[in-house]
């Protein structure tokens, strides 16, 4: 079953009544947006585990948020990785994405499917690399075959959602070139395809044949996430002629997607300073028809390693506001080390933060009513109702119970001049 087609018919699919449960709209609503590809439904129909939540993602849908796991050849610990996961949902990311680069990326990517309840995403240009340094050659001599045998593995194995690089294109390295940047192609993804290009003089194989991605991702309804290979790594380089031409290329893209009856989302830039972001909004939905836009922050300064969930939450609250629909978290260790377990959970708790934020100004059901009962707790001074209806519920109990006031019905910061206590018979007068 693939849903765009379902929807297109006019038919309720179970996944479509979930989406349309959860998010406390009519079915019709989530249907349309399918069917016309502004909404798309993270679920490989032939998903290893069933009991993976189903999500929809996309306009007039609560903002989601990704965090990224993944062993590296430097730290290659596969059950520290999975301690991750479990963090990462606990925390309530939306999705998880297997970004392993060392180790048995297979054996891992199949051990992160059965444990997540969450959809799960991955790179396979990251295993396909990993394949040409085991066999001792560079990236540049791998086939197209062997490129897309591995898209097809991470299909078969029940991966609900692919970043595939197809915009990297001789047109968006020529724009690269001409203009020149400050840091030129951070993505791992892109750098690698730039490297086979030019190594073979030859044009990106995943644009090339792109039909043939397609046909993959019919197959399994998987959901083609078209990677920002050209996104910009420093507020220097961002909305360049690089960027925006890959842009361009991935509009055209999408719209041979929705014509094939494959779900499609948009992966937006790195680094944008806080007065481009309405623009690259505004520029990624009119140029892609509207899909999906999923952003890895943006990122809103350079100078901040350590505190990099901070300038993305700065930046994604924007984003979404402006109507981005997916965050990618950012850790504080972005720029600097893998994460670490903390890390990530920082990282999910910003992300959350800015995509709820985000929704309040959207206006999506439900998201005010949140802050309002917390609020309605807080007049009351009802500690455990506060810290119950916290975002993160943990940290909001540990420093309130750190506090000397902790058993009195005002905090340590006013104490006796609580100002809602001061005030509270009189102003109910």
């Amino acid at each position: 079953m693939r849903q765009i087609e379902e929807a297109r018919k006019g038919n309720i699919t179970p996944e479509v009544a979930s989406v349309a449960h959860d998010e406390g709209l009519p079915p019709e609503q989530v249907a349309a947006g399918v069917a016309e590809g502004t909404i798309v439904i993270l679920r490989n129909n032939r998903a290893v585990s069933r009991a993976r939540k189903v999500l929809g993602v996309g306009k007039g849908l609560r903002t989601k948020n990704n965090a990224n796991i993944g062993t590296s050849r430097d730290a290659c610990d596969v059950e520290y990785e999975l301690q991750k996961l479990d963090v990462s949902v606990k925390y309530g990311a939306d999705t998880v994405m297997d970004l392993s680069t060392g180790g048995d990326l297979a054996a891992i990517r199949r051990l992160v499917l059965e444990r997540s309840p969450v959809p799960v995403g991955s790179v396979p240009i990251y295993q396909a690399a990993t394949h040409a340094l085991e066999e001792g050659k560079p990236f540049h001599r791998m086939l197209p075959d062997e490129i897309f045998a591995v898209i097809e593995e991470n299909a078969k194995d029940g991966i609900d959602f692919v970043t595939v690089h197809c915009g990297v294109t001789q047109a968006s390295l020529s724009a690269l070139r001409n203009q020149g940047r400050v840091l030129g192609v951070v993505s791992r993804g892109g750098a690698l395809l730039v490297d086979w290009m030019m190594e073979n003089d030859a044009e990106n194989p995943l644009y090339a044949d792109y039909d043939r991605l397609l046909d993959i991702a019919y197959e399994y309804d998987l959901t083609l996430s078209l990677g920002d290979g050209m996104r910009p790594g420093c507020i220097a380089d961002a909305t360049d002629r690089a960027q925006i031409q890959e842009l361009l290329t991935l509009g055209d893209l999408a719209k041979r997607a929705l014509e094939r009856g494959v779900q499609v989302m948009i992966e937006g830039p790195g680094h944008i300073p806080l007065h481009q972001i309405e623009e690259n909004i505004k520029l990624e939905k009119e140029l892609c028809h509207g899909a999906p836009f999923y952003v890895l922050g943006p990122l809103v300064t350079d100078i901040a390693p350590g505190y990099d969930h901070i300038t993305s939450a700065i930046g994604g609250a924007i984003a979404a506001w402006m109507g981005a629909d997916f965050l990618c978290y950012v850790t504080p260790a972005e720029h600097l080390r893998l994460p670490t377990i903390e890390d990530v959970r920082e990282g999910v708790i910003a992300a959350r933060i800015a995509a709820h934020a985000a929704d309040i100004a959207k206006g999506i059901k439900g998201a005010s009513e949140k802050d309002l009962r917390l609020s309605l707790l807080r007049q009351k001074r009802d500690w455990g109702g506060q810290i119950a209806a916290s975002i993160d519920p943990e940290k909001a109990r540990a420093y309130h119970e750190s506090s000397p006031s902790a058993l009195s019905d005002v905090c340590s910061m006013c104490s006796e001049l609580c100002s809602i206590r001061l005030l509270e018979e009189k102003l109910r007068k």
